[in-house]
Parts: structure tokens; C-alpha cells; sequence
């Protein structure tokens, strides 16, 4: 990744010479989501993905995807050398610069390797095929007998060779993408490895640079007057005394007033010294009534999918279970807060940006302007966390509007407290759940309805035959207005989370009225053959001993399927009754993603959501009135410590032949549901509200 202003502009590097393997546009489409897409009209020449191999033998891939962490630089980089056949260090990658890169929609939803896996590796394999066309004409000899080694053709039979890049000195070579063969799993000698990120070594040295690292000369330092809640409104406002402040600058347009001064620390005391005088709407929403109001304000439900008939299923349950599963709004809480660099030169506007959506931010920033898109780079730095909270960019905005107001680049970094007032914080929500065995203890009804996280993978996939899936509101808009306080959007799997807490703290509940083993009633309702590998997989490695919960040894399990990842947690917990604290002993994650580029970037990617997922399930809990948000920092918003951090161990199941279906969001899933089930089997209390806090398991002891 680079932010260097002397890149190719996209049209110099269709004139450079070397190698171009082109991706149009409509030939990607099937990969991303359409309504994204831009207008074709506006983008005639534009194509998605594409890579040059140039004369010096380098090859540079160009993708809109970003690294945010997740160690896509490196895994995608090992797609194209595979079957390229260059060295992984040959491979220079080139992410989200909206100058010189193809149109994305941005980076989540574990969409990079799923995405760009397919994309990069037939990139890949068709520059291979051409190299080895060229080579044959080169040394007289047939395609089908060279061999080719990090970017060496060779002869065996004469020993004679030519590299890539002596194939394409001086010459200037352009194909479309077109089918070639790709390579077995057999023969992988970079896909399946763990080699070295490539953006280690300026990260452990401190190197990498961030958007709020970026340094431009005469560059100020922004503080912007912020409402005390969603929804107040400006009634006076007195800058004077800012404005004695030497060297201060105090800008108002519209909704933005802001002080900018050289130093971050001038501009913060001069942002203390405003009086502003603010109308707040009545506060009639926190974070206990909010469950009520979220039902009363849902749109109608949909149907999201339903097998059978209720009605039949009610007459062959024995046993009825019914329950309302409760979770509050979660923040990001990303280590780096929101941060953007701008600078206005002519008619040229440049932002360098923590963000996962570069493209439609640089649509944004020229409609904020008003100027036209092709006049806005957006050059996405290193991102310090995402986490789905990135998405939006109205800092970036910020920093673009006060850049052509000063004349000066300015640099907008978010303090903790912005962070938190103006996160797109993950949905509080309600799922109702009712479901019946037979007298056999066989699951035969299902009915599932989830109000306000959304409706992804909230379909069951046990064998259940009188079931039905409904959703109403979510993460992705189009709610009611008022329905939600202040702003919510997509969080490390959307939805699913929420989700899968509910269906599987539910079927624990039903496997303990059945009298059967956790994991033994998973079985018996699964025929999905893959969910069972994974299952069985993840029992092994934790040594699972068979009992009917609550058992008091403090064992759980949970299974999940995000975006084709089949993924199984099995946790042991110790629980304190004395002051409800949890304390997490061991968790074993066993994941079947298809196939594994990088093993351990999986691994930490799974070790991460771990850690991330003992948040959201066991303190993690955004405080509000009205529209006011009472967390301002982790003093009082409680993310997990070292200290909380257990045993992990993580299974890669191989599966080759399938693609590659990600991994950074898949194993955060389970966790709220894992941890529930665990404590259950602990203490024989059921926690149906999250986060699982010390009170709250006091309270369920209690019998509350």
C-alpha cells in the first residue's frame, strides 16, 4: 500500500509498456452487489481489477479493496503469485487509491479473498498462459514444454531461459481476461502458506503510516463543535473568545462550525473556549426501554424463508419453547478513531482517508463540494480497525469542506468521545423464538422472528420440517424513522451475531428438555454433511465428554454458517456466583473456509474475533439517553483486556476444491451463543440478553 502521489494515473499506465491483464466491469459484476455499482455511462473504460507485469520482472496488482488489518495485502498478493508463477515478493499490491485503482464497493462482509480469490487467480492464470505464448515464439520450442519458476521460462531440454520481464521489454501487451486453466491444490507452493505479511515490517517498527500521520506543509489542525445529543439543535453560538486565540482560524458554513489552528493542542483549547447554546429533543429512549419501542417501531415482518406448516408442527410438539432474546447497541471501538487528511490544490482535491469505502466516499466528498467526481482522489492509508464502522467517512468530509475553506490542508482526527457520538453503532434488537419437539425429542417447529438486526443467515439449518424465518428492520437502512436514536450500520458480521445468539442459546434450551447432550441433539438434526464435519471436527480437538447440560463442568457449543464459512466454537468458562464474573478458561474454534490461503492470517483472524466476541457478549454496551450518548470512553464502555484472554485453539478443516469463503468475520459469530451455553451448563442459568454482565448473571441465579 502506498500514498505516494507519483503513482501512475490509470491513463499512464494503459500507455506504460509491459503486460496488462484487464477485468472489465460487467465481467466482475457477478462478485459485487449490483445496486453498488455505478452507472456504466459514467465509467466506459473502467474494468475492476487489474495487474502489469513490467520490464524490470515486478508485477503490481491494482485492486479497490483496502487493508484494514486483515492481512488481505498478503493473502491476495499469494492468489496472483500462485498461479503467476512469480515469487510472493515479486508481487506489489496496490489498494484503494481511487486515481489508480478499479472501482469497489468497499471492503467488508469478508468479501476481499471470496470476492477477489476467483478474480485474481484467473488474472493470474491468463498472464501465465500469454508469458508462456511469448516464451514459445522466443525459444522455439511448444508452451506445453516450458516450466515456468518465479518468473522464469525455461527450456529443460536446452536449458535456455527468458524472464517475464525480458518477454515484455519495451512492448506493450494488453489482454482481456479470458479462461485459462488454473492450478490443482496439488501443486500450490504459495496459496496454503504463511509467509511474512507484507506489511510487517513498518508496522512492528512503526513505519506504516495512518491517515492521521500524513504531514503536508502549512497543514492545520481541525476541532469541530459537536452537539451534546442526536437530534439538538443550534440556538446561539459565541466564538469571540476563540477568536483572540493568535493563529487560530474559527470557520462557519452551514451545520459546520470548526477552529483550526497548527497545533492539535492550541486548537483544543480554543474548541473549549465556544459557548453554544443547544435546543435537545425530550429524552424518552435509554437502553432498557429500548426493546419495547424497537417492536412497537419495526416495519411489518417479511417473510425470509419457511418450510411446512405452523400450524401441523404446533399439533406434533409435545413440548413448546418460547423466548425473547435481547442485545443492546455495541460500538466499533476501533483502536484509531476516524481520521482524514485533505488538501485542495486548483481544481484537484486529494483526501487521504481511514476508510473501507473509498470509492463511494470520493462520490461523497464531490458531492459535498460540489464538484465533479473524477476531480476527488480518496487514497486509503493503512486503516487502524474497521470493523464495518469505517463505512461511513464523515470525518473525511469534514476534513475535504475545511480544506477549501482555509485554503490550507486540514486534518480531522476524531477524539474517543467523537468516536463514540458519531458511530454507526451495531442495532439493538429482538428475536423471538418458538420452537416444539415431539415426543421422540425431535425439533418439529421453528418460528423465528427478528426485529432490527436483519436477516442475514438468520435461516435455520438444522432439519426442522414446520419452520419459519421472518425479519423486520435492520442494519443496512430503510428502517421507520425514529426507530432507532441515532445511527446504526453494519459490525463485524451484521446481523449474525445477533442471530446466532438466539438460535443457538435456543437450541441448547431444547436439547436440555429433550434430556440429550448439547452437541449429540446437534447432530441428530443436522444433514448438512459439511456442518457435521466441522461439528465433529471441533468436538475432537476439545475433547467433548457427552452430558445433558447443566452439567457444572461450564462447557458450551455453537455452530454457524456466514457467507458460505462453516464455523463450530466450543468454549469452557468459570462462572463466580458469589459476583457473576465469567472468567473464559479455553475456547476451540474449527472453521472449514474453503479454500485456506494464508493459515495464519486465519488463525489470528480467529484469535481476534475471539477477543473481540468476549466483548460484545460479556460487557460491551452502549449507554444512552435519548439521543445522547453517556460513553465516551473505555473508562466506562468495557472492551475486553489481556487479561480476559483465554486458551485458543483453532482448526483449519482442508477443503481445497471449494473456494475460498473468508474468514474475518465468520468466528466472532458463535461467541454471545457459545458463552451463553457455557454459562447455562456452569450455574444452570439462562442469560437471554446481551452483554452477560456480572448483574445480570447475578440477577439470572437469582432466578429473575
Amino acid at each position: 500500500m502506498t500514498t505516494d502521489d507519483r503513482l501512475l494515473s490509470r491513463r499512464q499506465f494503459l500507455a506504460a509498456p509491459g503486460l496488462v491483464i484487464v477485468i472489465p466491469l460487467e465481467e466482475f459484476a457477478a462478485a459485487q452487489e449490483p445496486a453498488r455499482l455505478p452507472q456504466r455511462a459514467a465509467y466506459p473504460e473502467d474494468f475492476n481489477a487489474y495487474l502489469r507485469i513490467a520490464p524490470d520482472n515486478r508485477v503490481t496488482c491494482y485492486v479497490g479493496k483496502v487493508e484494514l488489518g486483515q492481512g488481505s495485502m498478503t493473502a491476495l498478493a499469494q492468489l496472483l503469485a500462485e498461479e503467476l508463477d512469480v515469487a510472493l515478493d515479486a508481487v506489489t499490491m496496490v489498494m484503494g487509491d481511487t486515481d489508480v485503482c478499479p472501482w469497489d464497493m468497499g471492503t467488508f462482509g469478508s468479501l476481499s479473498i471470496r470476492q477477489f480469490g476467483p478474480v485474481l487467480r484467473a488474472a493470474g492464470a491468463r498472464a501465465r498462459a500469454v508469458l508462456l505464448e511469448l516464451a514459445a515464439e522466443r525459444l522455439q520450442v511448444p508452451a506445453e514444454k516450458l516450466q515456468v519458476t518465479d518468473g522464469i521460462v525455461r527450456d529443460p531440454s536446452s536449458g535456455r531461459r527468458v524472464s517475464y520481464g525480458e518477454l515484455v521489454q519495451g512492448r506493450r501487451i494488453e489482454r482481456r481476461l479470458e479462461k485459462a486453466p488454473l492450478k490443482s491444490p496439488a501443486t500450490f507452493r504459495v496459496i496454503g502458506r504463511s509467509p511474512r505479511r507484507k506489511d510487517a515490517l513498518e508496522k512492528v517498527t512503526g513505519q506504516a503510516r495512518y491517515a492521521g500521520d500524513v504531514r503536508l506543509p502549512g497543514m492545520l489542525q481541525a476541532r469541530i463543535l459537536r452537539p451534546p445529543a442526536h437530534g439538538a439543535v443550534l440556538k446561539s453560538v459565541d466564538t469571540s473568545a476563540a477568536e483572540k486565540i493568535p493563529g487560530v482560524r474559527v470557520v462557519r458554513e452551514g451545520d459546520l462550525i470548526a477552529v483550526l489552528h497548527e497545533h492539535r493542542e492550541v486548537a483544543d483549547r480554543a474548541l473549549g473556549t465556544i459557548r453554544a447554546e443547544w435546543e435537545r429533543p425530550p429524552a424518552t429512549l435509554d437502553e432498557e426501554n429500548i426493546f419495547e419501542h424497537l417492536l412497537k417501531t419495526a416495519p411489518p415482518p417479511r417473510v425470509v424463508h419457511e418450510a411446512g406448516n405452523l400450524q401441523e408442527g404446533a399439533k406434533l410438539s409435545s413440548t413448546i419453547v418460547e423466548a425473547r432474546y435481547l442485545n443492546g447497541y455495541v460500538a466499533h471501538a476501533a483502536l484509531e478513531t476516524h481520521s482524514a487528511t485533505a488538501r485542495v490544490e486548483g481544481d484537484k482535491v486529494t483526501v487521504w482517508a481511514g476508510t473501507q469505502t473509498p470509492f463511494p466516499l470520493r462520490q461523497q466528498i464531490a458531492q459535498a463540494l460540489g464538484v465533479p467526481a473524477e476531480s476527488v482522489r480518496v487514497i486509503t492509508t493503512y486503516v487502524g480497525g474497521g470493523f464495518g464502522g469505517k463505512s461511513a467517512s464523515r470525518q473525511a468530509i469534514e476534513a475535504a469542506r475545511l480544506a477549501r475553506l482555509t485554503g490550507r490542508p486540514v486534518q480531522v482526527v476524531w477524539d474517543r468521545s467523537e468516536e463514540f457520538f458519531y458511530d454507526t453503532f451495531r442495532p439493538a434488537a429482538v428475536v423471538h423464538v418458538r420452537a416444539g419437539l415431539d415426543g421422540a425429542g425431535k425439533m418439529v417447529l421453528w418460528e423465528f422472528d427478528v426485529y432490527g438486526a436483519g436477516d442475514r443467515e438468520a435461516r435455520q439449518f438444522y432439519d426442522i420440517p414446520h419452520q419459519r424465518t421472518r425479519s423486520a428492520g435492520g442494519w443496512s437502512g430503510g428502517n421507520p424513522p425514529g426507530m432507532h436514536p441515532f445511527a446504526v450500520g453494519p459490525w463485524r458480521a451484521p446481523s449474525v451475531n445477533t442471530n446466532t445468539f438466539a438460535r443457538e442459546s435456543h437450541i441448547d434450551t431444547l436439547a436440555a428438555r429433550a434430556g440429550m447432550d448439547p452437541v449429540e441433539f446437534r447432530l441428530r438434526h443436522l444433514s448438512d454433511a459439511r456442518m457435521r464435519r466441522v461439528l465433529e471436527a471441533a468436538a475432537a480437538k476439545f475433547g467433548w465428554k457427552p452430558a445433558r447440560a447443566p452439567s457444572g463442568r461450564g462447557v458450551g457449543v455453537s455452530c454457524a454458517i456466514y457467507l458460505g464459512t462453516y464455523v463450530v466454537l466450543m468454549a469452557e468458562v468459570a462462572v463466580d456466583k458469589k459476583t457473576g464474573r465469567v472468567q473464559v478458561r479455553r475456547v476451540v474454534c474449527a472453521q472449514d473456509q474453503g479454500l485456506v490461503v494464508n493459515p495464519d492470517g486465519s488463525r489470528q483472524q480467529i484469535e481476534g474475533s475471539i477477543m473481540m466476541g468476549m466483548g460484545y457478549a460479556l460487557s460491551e454496551e452502549v449507554r444512552f439517553r435519548g439521543g445522547e450518548i453517556l460513553d465516551h470512553n473505555f473508562d466506562s464502555y468495557a472492551i475486553p483486556r489481556f487479561s480476559w484472554m483465554p486458551r485458543i485453539e483453532a482448526v483449519l478443516l482442508d477443503n481445497p476444491e471449494a473456494p475460498a469463503s473468508g474468514c474475518g468475520e465468520p468466528p466472532i459469530v458463535n461467541m454471545g451463543a457459545v458463552l451463553a451455553n457455557a454459562i447455562y451448563d456452569a450455574v444452570g442459568a439462562r442469560l437471554l440478553r446481551l452483554p452477560m454482565t456480572p448483574a445480570r448473571i447475578l440477577e439470572a441465579l437469582r432466578g429473575g
